[in-house]
């Protein structure tokens, strides 16, 4: 069974893509482990790195290139100031050198060392590998970016793509809906205690805690970030951001100097009942419009559907209830990661493989069940809200126009964001014992229909709105 914490689930990266860009990026320090635990790293005379399938077809507005170029550099993508990553690819551009890993200088050319190549690798959509030249002879490692910002290596062939076994330590282990209900009714535990006691059985409450803290308060930060910026987003499409001018005619005149002071001040503010869905709408639009910009982020299950959950979480903190703190904050993050990694168990989290029903779906099915249980809701609720969200996301494609992670990415993630309030408001007043589709089913159903899906519809620019659409038109 697959062992997944929240903080597999829940990760800080930078944007646009956890597939396209913190999973290659991650696949790159992979690589230089792997060198070094095989004392090849110092005899490395030059590198060549070949991108395969969605990541070679939507790579060049994923940043892809960018995030190999950063991660051979050893930079770390939770760390890195956001400001200095466009110097740092534009030195490597210009010198035609790479400081590997921060501890040798080798040649670089960066149109010529990164191969885009449009051919699928068997084993998933994400392939990338990296080849080095040492004493004259070829050494090559095979990654994929799996969803999420999830990395594997070649040689799990023998598990299904969407399937990587691990052993799993937790005293509580979860593939399914079913198998969490049971540990809730067992322990007499609401869905976030069952969590935590996972949690707990690899690392210490404060440490729990911390981390859970680093988590909301970056989400906190973006959202505040894609808020206070204007102007037109990078990569040709000449988009406009629109959360600048939708919280401005929403905030007023109102001052502030920091994040928490931003939110206090909102949730000091009469929201009138119109508003609600602008406020929802402009926190989910403010992450990813951040995302889109190569910003900080976290993946909530992905970059692409970065802004549903802090969008959902923020509107429980500003609208429903004032008096909330960490501990709510904290239960909705755990709620949240257990319902992503039943659904990356069963089915997938990667719009390579199965559309945007994994990414906009997920996230929105993990918000929803989230919100439940802090509105008051049974784990039987909690999962029937989380069903209600993906039910009306099924066969959701991807679509990206230009490969960037803008048209229609950025807007979905307002409508995720609404769903899963929806979906938790219904779950509410649903008898679970009159439910006819349990999560269960609709995670299968997914996966099911992210089979059938045609390629052109999973993240590879070759149908629908990325064809439909004539870039100089936008």
């Amino acid at each position: 069974m697959e062992c997944i914490s929240v903080f597999d689930m829940l990760k800080i990266g930078i944007g646009p893509s956890s597939s396209h860009t913190l999973g290659p990026w991650r696949a790159a320090e992979r690589w230089i482990k792997e060198l070094k635990d095989k004392k090849r790293f110092e005899n490395i005379e030059k590198i060549t790195v070949n991108l395969y399938g969605s990541l070679s077809l939507t790579g060049k507005g994923h940043a892809t290139d960018y995030a190999v170029m950063l991660g051979l550099t050893g930079a770390d993508p939770e760390r890195i100031p956001v400001a200095d990553i466009d110097k740092v690819v534009a030195d490597i551009k210009t010198s035609g050198q790479l400081n590997f890993n921060q501890e040798k200088t080798i040649p670089f050319d960066f149109k010529a060392d990164i191969i885009f190549n449009k051919e699928f690798l068997p084993f998933h959509a994400n392939g990338i590998s990296f080849s080095a030249l040492i004493n004259g002879r070829n050494y090559k490692s095979t990654y994929y970016s799996i969803g999420g910002g999830f990395v594997v290596q070649e040689e799990r062939k023998v598990s299904k793509a969407n399937e990587i076994i691990f052993y799993c330590t937790f005293p509580y282990p979860i593939s399914y809906g079913e198998e969490l209900l049971k540990f809730c009714n067992q322990l007499n535990l609401p869905v976030s205690g069952v969590v935590l006691e996972n949690e707990k059985s690899i690392r210490d409450n404060t440490t729990i805690n911390l981390e859970l803290k680093r988590i909301w308060t970056t989400m906190l930060e973006c959202m505040y970030t894609g808020c206070h910026t204007e102007g037109n987003l990078p990569g040709g499409l000449n988009v406009r951001r629109r959360a600048f001018d939708m919280h401005k005619n929403l905030i007023g005149e109102k001052h502030y100097t920091n994040p928490i002071e931003w939110l206090n001040v909102i949730r000091d503010t009469e929201v009138k009942f119109r508003q609600i869905l602008k406020w929802v709408s402009c926190f989910a639009l403010a992450v990813n419009e951040v995302n889109a910009s190569l910003g900080r982020v976290v993946t909530a299950p992905t970059n692409g559907s970065a802004g549903v959950i802090p969008a959902v979480l923020m509107y429980y903190l500003v609208i429903e209830n004032h008096d909330a703190n960490f501990e709510d904050i904290k239960k909705f993050l755990l709620v949240a990661g257990e319902i992503g990694s039943i659904f990356k168990k069963g089915a997938t989290i990667s719009a390579a493989m199965g559309g945007c029903q994994a990414e906009i779906g997920v996230s929105s099915a993990m918000a929803a069940g989230a919100l439940c249980e802090l509105m008051g809701g049974t784990p039987e609720q909690v999962l029937v809200a989380a069903e209600i969200a993906m039910e009306h996301h099924l066969g959701l494609t991807c679509d990206p126009i230009g490969g960037l992670v803008q048209i229609p990415c950025i807007e979905r993630n307002s409508m995720g964001a609404i769903k899963a309030i929806n979906a938790a408001e219904l779950a509410l007043d649903t008898d679970p014992k009159n439910v006819k589709v349990p999560l269960d089913k609709v995670v299968n159903t997914m996966w099911e229909t992210a089979k059938d899906m045609n390629t052109k519809y999973k993240e590879t620019s070759e149908g629908g709105l990325a064809i439909g659409v004539n870039m100089s038109d936008c």
